[in-house]
């Protein structure tokens, strides 16, 4: 096995998703077209969401706020780089590849947060 499938069946971020307590499933919120946004819900509050391009040629794909269930200021990590992509507010955009997808979870900002971390 190459490192670099096998970084991405241990990745602890994505497993998590799977295993989350709530277990609730992930629901698309844009059905129209090649460009899919899934959203699940998870058991910490935050939400993981999937960006996806089933379509035959690279494209931008946007993640509503309204659509999701998000509401003001979000930071966004991408699980498959495990890498925090910033603050973001009503909409996110990203290119994915042919037949690609970009996996993200929410999360309040710390900024957000008061004191006592609640």
């Amino acid at each position: 096995m190459d490192p670099f499938t096998l970084g991405l069946i241990t990745n602890d971020e994505v497993l998590a998703l799977d295993q989350d307590e709530l277990c609730k499933p992930a629901f698309c919120v844009s059905p129209e077209g090649a460009l899919k946004v899934y959203v699940k819900e998870l058991a910490d509050g935050t939400k993981a969401i999937g960006l996806f391009n089933t379509g035959e040629t690279p494209a931008q794909v946007t993640l509503d706020w309204k659509q999701a269930g998000l509401s003001g200021k979000q930071a966004l990590r991408d699980l498959w780089r495990q890498k925090d992509l910033g603050v973001f507010e009503g909409t996110y955009s990203a290119d994915v590849p042919v037949h690609g997808v970009q996996l993200l979870k929410t999360s309040v900002p710390p900024s957000f947060l008061s004191p006592s971390g609640s």
